[in-house]
């Protein structure tokens, strides 16, 4: 008797002390899950959407996006271990606005990029917007230029793409002229997306110092305004960005580092 009692008991004992050794495991399963995932959503997958369009109006003059507008934050994520993929409307190679290729408008981002044959090969050879998915990606940043006024305004793979990053909650940045892209762009409920968000972008100021008011397709500040925005800026050519949730925009090329910061800050 004493026996199958003495038996019994360290059957029980057995039996606790395994199911003890699988909740542990369970447990440490979950731990290891967890750490796979914040290892995954650390990583950092920026998608890069640049103009293809490279004509100035009906000026004769050349247009596409602004090199420092693109490489300020090209390295910016970069440097931090982002991986960057660039895409335009067209593929291939995407245009530069030859006026931000000037001297007169080089900084230490842009004598990098010039030196960077890696980041041109990229550029000469972007991937076709439309075959992009915003599932794959942590954010979304659209470099300015003159460029994007023509084309990516009226791009409804672009409208659709925004929208998706946005109803993901994911960062969605645009710098100098790139906000116009916001033009079409909605909420959910229909409404344009910039509705009462704190925005700014190039200012009508800006566009008239540099002769282009009657030449370009929109300016930039009326939109916003006409769309419900609560928009700001500060001195012209003077560093300015400002955030509304996952929504970055910065005034001009001196505003490309700022929102590259904005950005970055957004996917830590």
């Amino acid at each position: 008797m004493k026996i199958t009692k003495v038996l019994a008991l360290t059957f029980t004992i057995i039996t606790a002390a395994s199911c003890n050794n699988g909740k542990k495991e369970t447990t440490s399963e979950k731990v290891s899950e967890d750490k796979k995932e914040i290892k995954k959503n650390n990583k950092m997958n920026i998608l890069f959407v640049l103009t293809s369009h490279d004509k100035l109006g009906d000026t004769g003059k050349k247009a596409g996006f602004w090199v420092e507008e693109f490489a300020n934050p090209y390295y910016t994520l970069l440097d931090k271990g982002a991986t960057i993929t660039i895409a335009t409307p067209k593929g291939g190679a995407a245009p530069i606005d030859p006026s931000s290729d000037a001297p007169d408008a080089a900084t230490a981002a842009t004598d990098r990029y010039n030196k960077d044959a890696d980041a041109k090969s990229k550029i000469a050879n972007t991937k076709v917007l439309a075959d992009m998915n915003p599932d794959d990606y942590d954010a979304v940043f659209y470099p300015g230029g003159h460029g994007p006024l023509w084309d990516l305004t009226n791009d409804k793979v672009s409208v659709a793409l925004i929208e998706k990053f946005d109803r993901q909650e994911k960062p969605i940045a645009f710098v100098c002229h790139a906000p116009a892209v916001l033009k079409d762009v909605k909420n959910a409920d229909g409404t344009p997306l910039v509705k009462g968000k704190k925005v700014t972008g190039f200012t009508n100021k800006e566009e008239a110092a540099v002769g282009l008011t009657e030449v370009v397709p929109l300016l930039l500040e009326d939109m916003l305004i006409e769309n419900g925005a609560f928009y700001s800026n500060g001195e012209n050519w003077a560093p300015y960005a400002v955030q509304d949730g996952n929504l970055i925009t910065g005034q001009n090329p001196a505003s490309s580092e700022l929102v590259a910061d904005k950005l970055l800050a957004s996917l830590k």
